[in-house]
C-alpha cells in the first residue's frame, strides 16, 4: 500500500469509519424517529394539500415471499400460496381508491413496485393492480415504471405482462453469485436464471437494467467478489447498487440464522467496496454517491452531473417530484409537510383500510430546522459538498445555524475537507465519510445499535 493510500486510511479510521454506526439517510430525520400517531393525524390533510396538477411519485409495496432469505431486513412474510396475497390486493386497491379520492388532478411521472416480491405476482393480479393504478392515475409521457425483480421468481408470461404495461426500468436483485455466499444467506440464484431474465427484458425492449449486490456477506472474501463482479459486469446492466450488508437481527429476527464468525469486519468491508469501485469504474461506469454506479449516459449519472441528484427510500434517484405516495403494509409516503409510514404489520394495514379508509401510523411533521438539516444532509449524500452560501440563499432565516454549522464541520473534518470557492467538499477519497458527516449534522443524532455500520 502506497503511503498516500496509508494516510487516507488512518483519516477514514480517525473519523470512525469502521467503528461507527450511523443512519443510510434515505431521509432526514430516519425513519426510526417517525412518531406513532404522526402518521395518521396528517395524513388526510397532507394528501388533500397537495397542489393541482402537481406530478407525484407511487411506491407499492408488496411484502410478501416464497422464500424469506436470512440477509434481508425488509418488512416480508413468507407464503407458500397466493390466497394472503390475494386478499391484501383487495385492501390495497381499496387503499389506491380512497387515497385518490383525496388528491387533486395529479399527473403520475414515476411508479415503483418493491417488496417482498413484487414478481410474486400471478399476471391475472399483476394486471388487476396495474388496472387499477393506470384507471386512477394519469401517466405523464415519460413515466417511469420500474420494478423489483427477484430472477428465482419471475416468469415470462409474468415480466412480459410487466413489459405490456409500459415497464422500462427493471431492478434485478443478485447480492452475490457465490454458492457458500448463497447458502450462507439462504439464497439459492445461479447466473443463467439471472441471465435469462435480463436477456429476456431486453428483447422485449425494457431500456434500463440495474442490478443490485451486497458487500459484507458471511463467507464473502475479496477472491469470491471478484469472480461476482465479473459475472456482473459481463451481464452489462445500465446501473448497479452496491450496499454494505446492515447485520441488525435485533430489528430483523431471520438474521440470527447468519453465522456472525463468517461476517467479514469492517475493513474487509472496505476493502470489498473497493474492488468494486475499481472493477466498475475501469467498466466504463461512473460512480453516483456512496453506492450506486450508472452509465455516463444514464439518466442518474446526468443528473449528479447536472447537479440534480436526489436520495429518497429507494436511494439515488433523479426524481424531482416533491410528493412521493406509499400504498401497502410499512410504505413511507414524503410530503411536503414531512413523513407518513403506513402500519407495518399486513393485519394492521387490513384493519386500518378497513375501519378508516387511510393506512398511516407512524409519521413525522417536519420544522424550518428540519428543513434546513435536510438539505445539508442530501446535499452531502448527493454530491459530498456543504453550501452555506447557497444553503443562506434558500433559507435565508437561519444564517447563524448555517454559519455554526459551517464551524462545526471545519473543527470536526477540516483535515478531509477541501474548500472550493465558497464550497467545503469531500474529495474522492474522503467520500466513504459522507455518512459520518451527515450524521454529525443530524439534530436527532443517537450512534448506536439502532443503525448500521458506517462502511
Amino acid at each position: 500500500m502506497h503511503s498516500s493510500e496509508m494516510d487516507t486510511l488512518h483519516q477514514l479510521e480517525r473519523h470512525g469509519l469502521f467503528d461507527l454506526r450511523v443512519p443510510r439517510y434515505t431521509s432526514y430525520p430516519p425513519a426510526n424517529h417517525f412518531r406513532a400517531g404522526e402518521g395518521q393525524r396528517h395524513q388526510h390533510d397532507w394528501l388533500s394539500a397537495v397542489r393541482d396538477g402537481e406530478a407525484i411519485s407511487l411506491y407499492i409495496h408488496i411484502p410478501f415471499c416464497k422464500r424469506l432469505c436470512w440477509f434481508c431486513a425488509c418488512r416480508t412474510q413468507g407464503t407458500r400460496t397466493l390466497r394472503p396475497v390475494e386478499t391484501y390486493l383487495r385492501t390495497l386497491l381499496k387503499e389506491i381508491t380512497e387515497v385518490r379520492k383525496l388528491l387533486p388532478n395529479v399527473r403520475l411521472s414515476r411508479l415503483h413496485l418493491g417488496g417482498g416480491t413484487p414478481t410474486i405476482l400471478s399476471c391475472k393480479l399483476m394486471r388487476l393492480l396495474l388496472d387499477a393504478v393506470f384507471a386512477a392515475f394519469e401517466r405523464d409521457d415519460d413515466c417511469e415504471f420500474s420494478v423489483e425483480i427477484d430472477p428465482t421468481e419471475a416468469s415470462d408470461p409474468l415480466l412480459k405482462t410487466l413489459v405490456d404495461y409500459g415497464l422500462n426500468r427493471a431492478s434485478i436483485g443478485v447480492q452475490d453469485f457465490s454458492p457458500l455466499v448463497q447458502a450462507a444467506i439462504g439464497r439459492q440464484q445461479s447466473v443463467a436464471e439471472t441471465r435469462h431474465v435480463i436477456d429476456f427484458l431486453r428483447d422485449q425492449g425494457v431500456p434500463s437494467i440495474n442490478v443490485d449486490l451486497l458487500y459484507g456477506l458471511p463467507c464473502q472474501t475479496p477472491e469470491s467478489f471478484d469472480a461476482t463482479l465479473e459475472h456482473v459486469l459481463a451481464l452489462s446492466p445500465d446501473r448497479l447498487a452496491i450496499y454494505g450488508y446492515a447485520h441488525v437481527p435485533w430489528m430483523s429476527k431471520r438474521q440470527v440464522m447468519i453465522d456472525e464468525e463468517a461476517l467479514p469486519d469492517t475493513h474487509v468491508r472496505f476493502a470489498l467496496a473497493e474492488r468494486a469501485r475499481l472493477a466498475f469504474e475501469a467498466a466504463g461506469y461512473t460512480a453516483v454517491g456512496i453506492d450506486h454506479f450508472a452509465r455516463p449516459t444514464d439518466s442518474l449519472a446526468r443528473a449528479q452531473g447536472e447537479g440534480r441528484l436526489r436520495r429518497n427510500f429507494q436511494g439515488y434517484t433523479d426524481d424531482t417530484d416533491e410528493t412521493l405516495i406509499g400504498l401497502g403494509a410499512s410504505a413511507i409516503s414524503q410530503f411536503r409537510g414531512g413523513y407518513v409510514q403506513n402500519a407495518v404489520a399486513t393485519s394492521a394495514y387490513h384493519e386500518r383500510i378497513a375501519t378508516g379508509g387511510l393506512a398511516g401510523h407512524r409519521g413525522y411533521e417536519m420544522t424550518a430546522l428540519d428543513r434546513l438539516v435536510a438539505r445539508m444532509v442530501e446535499d452531502l449524500m448527493c454530491s459530498f459538498a456543504f453550501r452555506p452560501k447557497a444553503l443562506a440563499a434558500d433559507f435565508p432565516q437561519q444564517t447563524a445555524e448555517i454559519e455554526r454549522t459551517r464551524l462545526q464541520l471545519i473543527e470536526q473534518f477540516g483535515d478531509v475537507l477541501n474548500k472550493i470557492d465558497a464550497d467545503y467538499v469531500l474529495p474522492a477519497p474522503a467520500q466513504p465519510l459522507a455518512r459520518i458527516v451527515a450524521h454529525a449534522l443530524d439534530t436527532f443524532s443517537t450512534q448506536g445499535a439502532a443503525h448500521a455500520v458506517a462502511i
